[in-house]
């Protein structure tokens, strides 16, 4: 079991399953955001779907990790940065890249998203940025 996993879960008063140690483990092992697939097939024989879907909506819910939404459409999850984020403080607006290679998705947690000042009456909750490209291993 990852010490680490364990003091996440700790720090956000979360019990400590097999699953979720798993489940962090996963993203602490990964520089890029993942699928839900992704991770289920990390996970056969562990974890059913829907444990791997409560899981990721309780991840979220308290800030342990962010969504990324692709220009398909498709959702990956990225575990946040402690630099940005803390328990009690959760910023994961910041640039994604992904690549039209690899089709990796990556976090550039030290590309702040500039703030957007929108007509009064509209209030921002979350702010998406994606940047499609080639991505620095797939150039070489």
């Amino acid at each position: 079991m990852s010490t680490q996993a364990i003091e996440i879960l700790n720090n956000y008063k979360l019990r400590r399953t097999n699953g979720r140690i798993s489940i962090i483990d996963i993203f602490m092992n990964s520089n890029v955001a993942l699928s839900e697939n992704i991770i289920e097939e990390k996970l056969i024989g562990l974890c059913d779907r829907a444990t791997i879907y409560r899981t990721l909506k309780t991840f979220i819910d308290k800030g342990i990790i962010h969504r990324v939404i692709d220009e398909t459409s498709i959702v990956k999850y990225a575990i946040c940065n402690t630099d940005h984020c803390t328990s009690t403080e959760h910023n994961h607006e910041h640039i994604h890249f992904k690549c039209q290679v690899c089709g990796d998705t990556e976090c550039m947690d030290d590309l702040p998203i500039v703030p957007v000042k929108l007509p009064e009456g509209y209030t921002a909750k979350e702010t998406n940025y994606l940047i499609v490209g080639i991505c620095k291993n797939c150039k070489e």
